[in-house]
């Protein structure tokens, strides 16, 4: 089963994902994508204290694709969160070519994959408009992965308020 969970800050997308791959009953390994930046390092540890000690951790905030392939088993539940920090993490390297060739090879890899994905992603299009090229850049990219992750997963939900909205399932 793959399983898109999309939501704004703080909610509820986290704690909605983990439960669904815990639901799975098979060995769980995380994959996180963010970076230490500025207050990061709070949020960081509060979802560490909020996963269960046995989950195998992997931190990558770029090569989402080759760390899929390596875990790819209808053995294995993975967990990724999040994509909207990985197009940023991306973006930030301003190297056109590796942002193409990462999230090409990212898509393929959720294709590919044969156990229980679930896979976190802000909604970054209920605001309004950025004011500055990055940041509609972003945007864009952000919304355009989500639209493409959402094709390729069996279930797709909203939350909002700590509160499931299915959108696909």
């Amino acid at each position: 089963m793959k399983h898109l969970v999309l939501g704004g800050v703080r909610s509820g997308k986290s704690a909605f994902a983990q439960e669904q791959v815990a639901a799975s009953g098979k060995p769980v390994c995380y994959v996180a994508t963010s970076q230490v930046w500025d207050d990061m390092a709070d949020r960081i540890r509060q979802h560490k204290d909020n996963r269960p000690s046995e989950w195998q951790l992997i931190e990558e905030p770029l090569a989402l694709a080759s760390v899929l392939n390596s875990l790819n088993s209808p053995y294995q539940a993975v967990i990724v969160e999040c994509f909207t920090l990985w197009i940023t993490n991306l973006l930030c390297l301003e190297d056109e070519t590796r942002l193409q060739e990462e999230k090409q090879a990212l898509l393929k890899a959720v294709e590919a994959f044969e156990g229980d994905l679930v896979l976190v992603s802000s909604e970054v299009g209920l605001g309004i408009m950025p004011m500055n090229a990055l940041a509609r850049r972003f945007g864009d990219e952000a919304g355009a992965m989500n639209q493409a992750l959402a094709k390729l997963t069996d279930r797709v939900t909203f939350v909002a308020a700590g509160l499931p909205l299915p959108l696909k399932s």
